[in-house]
């Protein structure tokens, strides 16, 4: 491989010796230091490279250290469970700089007294290669099976590798063996490959035995640690074999050669070589890149309104770091398209800002199967989005997970995670916008419901006469105090040119909206007032409702309505609400953006790890 892509082979050295035995590796360590220091003195390299945790690594590195050399360590901090454990972790106490692939990596090298100075958190330089893969003739790779050599001697004692489906070879080259993964109905064993490169492109992974134990892995990797159990593994097959997982870049984004090299670029060479540690460790959670910029953990947050389509991108703590923002196309095609170039055009952004994506979250109006990232059908405000699968053609795409879910969910994950909501048990979260939604978080949990319609808060029936709703129905909260039914009542006003009074004045192509409504109710309109004050009452009965359901201890207003409504709604609790409920908190939520934020929510508080 290395003679395929035209390097320079300045020494060649055979330093393994046969069998597979523990003697054997011990006998190659000691042929390599044997052999090493007169090519290393030859060759005077200004930088040596090490990779991995392999035995033969660890001659390269021991004999480099003792001579004076520069060490880079690549894959270092990474924990797996067996001696490769001993000899990677021997390696880094080795080595003077280091190229880790995860932030739990990263923490581990500084927790080992590293120098964080010298720590680059750059990914997998093998995902470069895996996220580019394109490739579309896979067909004539996929005859070749992939096993080990122990289980090419399984095989012919059964006698299955005389079945037409099945075939071992002892090695695939690279390019060959990334399209036998990519289009694997599944990868079953206890290679690093499978937590690692695999999850690169969502092929299901069932992962045997401990050999692997620790490593961080993605949501398509199945862990089977009682491995001599056969039920077990074949019912992990039942629920793997042919599924389809998003791409995971807990190991990498695609960029990470570009970033060792200007890594080593930055190496001063007339630096003093002794190798100084940290006692104790000092960075939690922080990662620098060679500059001492920080990177930050991500999100890509879509917000799919019925107006606007916002794409942002949204750090752990919650600060907007850059928001992108276009008129929400009216089909299908063209909206989808824009989302995609929107989320494309952020992840490209975020490098250069130093945020490191983990994923993408979307919120958008109707009902939402979360599981699968289908929109089942929107509102009326967003049209042609009914059955639309998000999640597959966005993850295809960006290589990332995604996740969907309703634009009231996602308020309520976002004032669990950032706003009022942190630490409540159980809450309830209102959207007072162009319609009314909201989300119930119960025990800490969120309520999505059997079908997930749970907190369509905005369709609580308050009257059996009122007016006409979005949805079809009629006395909706909705069809009271959204901002559409305010902006219906405000156009009525403007008709019968009651809206108007001293102070306000208004464009003749300037369309009519709830703003001019609440701005004529504090210059003294009346009737303009009743109608705002109506909406508050209707409003406030559905709080009482949902009181007498869920009894939530805090009631969380967002919206740009909310300031408008608490009051009222506070009032009605107070007349209308049972007295063991009446001592619930009402407050307006200090969240500039809700809906962005809970859709970053959806990403920043996935955990990944699967065990069986």
């Amino acid at each position: 491989m290395i003679e395929q892509d035209d390097f320079d082979i300045h020494t060649r050295l055979h330093t393994i010796v046969r069998g597979e035995d523990e003697a054997a590796m011990v006998e190659s360590v000691g042929l390599a230091l044997v052999k090493l220091p007169d090519v290393l003195n030859r060759l005077k390299p200004d930088v040596m490279i090490v990779h991995g945790d392999r035995f033969d690594a660890l001659a390269l590195a021991t004999s480099a250290a003792l001579m004076n050399i520069r060490i880079l360590h690549i894959e270092g901090g990474e924990v797996s469970g067996t001696i490769d454990d001993s000899i990677r972790h021997a390696i880094t106490k080795l080595a003077h700089y280091h190229v880790c692939c995860t932030r739990s990596a990263e923490q581990h090298l500084i927790a080992m007294c590293e120098d964080h100075d010298r720590i680059l958190l750059a990914g997998c330089p093998s995902y470069d290669k895996l996220l580019s893969a394109k490739n579309k003739d896979y067909m004539s790779i996929i005859r070749m099976w992939l096993g080990s050599k122990e289980m090419v001697r399984v095989m012919r004692k059964k006698g299955i590798e005389h079945h037409p489906n099945f075939r071992a070879v002892k090695h695939v080259p690279f390019d060959q063996f990334i399209q036998l993964v990519a289009h694997a109905g599944c990868m079953i064993g206890n290679s690093s490959c499978g937590v690692r490169e695999v999850g690169a492109f969502g092929t299901p992974v069932i992962n045997l035995g401990t050999r692997q134990t620790g490593r961080e892995t993605g949501e398509n990797v199945l862990h089977v640690r009682d491995a001599d159990t056969q039920d077990k593994i074949l019912h992990a097959l039942q629920l793997q074999f042919g599924k389809q997982y998003p791409c995971s870049k807990i190991y990498g984004d695609g960029n990470a050669v570009p970033r060792i090299l200007k890594f080593l670029k930055s190496i001063d060479l007339k630096e003093p070589l002794q190798k100084k540690f940290c006692f104790p460790p000092v960075k939690d959670n922080i990662s620098q890149d060679i500059d001492h910029i920080l990177e930050t953990q991500s999100a890509l947050a879509v917000d799919l309104g019925g107006t606007n389509l916002r794409v942002a991108i949204v750090s752990m703590k919650g600060e907007i770091v850059k928001k992108y923002t276009q008129l929400n196309p009216k089909t299908y095609e063209d909206r989808l398209e824009l989302i995609l170039k929107m989320c494309v055009e952020a992840a490209s952004e975020a490098v250069n800002v130093n945020c490191r994506i983990l994923g993408v979250g979307i919120s958008t109006g109707g009902r939402v199967n979360p599981r699968e990232g289908i929109v089942l059908h929107s509102t009326k405000l967003i049209q042609e989005w009914s059955s639309v699968d998000l999640r597959t053609p966005i993850s295809d795409a960006l290589h990332l997970p995604v996740w969907v879910d309703n634009d009231g969910n996602c308020a309520a994950l976002a004032e669990r995670k950032f706003g009022h909501g942190k630490g409540i048990e159980n809450f309830v979260t209102l959207i007072t916008g162009t319609g009314i939604g909201g989300g119930i978080v119960h025990q800490h949990e969120l309520i999505h419901g059997s079908s997930f319609c749970a907190a369509e808060l905005g369709h609580i029936v308050v009257s059996l006469d009122g007016p006409e709703c979005l949805c079809g129905s009629q006395g909706c909260i909705e069809a009271y105090a959204s901002g559409i039914a305010l902006q219906r009542e405000a156009k009525k006003l403007h008709d019968e040119d009651l809206l108007l009074v001293e102070g306000m004045s208004m464009k003749k192509e300037e369309v009519v909206s709830a703003a001019h409504l609440i701005q004529a109710a504090k210059l003294g309109n009346t009737k303009a007032d009743d109608i705002l004050r109506t909406a508050g009452t209707a409003l406030g009965l559905g709080v009482v409702n949902i009181l007498h359901t869920m009894n939530p201890s805090l009631v969380i207003l967002s919206g740009i309505l909310a300031s408008h409504y608490v009051n009222a709604v506070k009032d009605v609790i107070n007349r209308q609400a049972l007295s063991s409920v009446k001592t619930v908190d009402v407050v307006v939520s200090n969240l500039a953006d809700p809906a962005l934020l809970g859709a970053a929510s959806l990403v920043l508080d996935y955990t990944t790890r699967r065990i069986y």
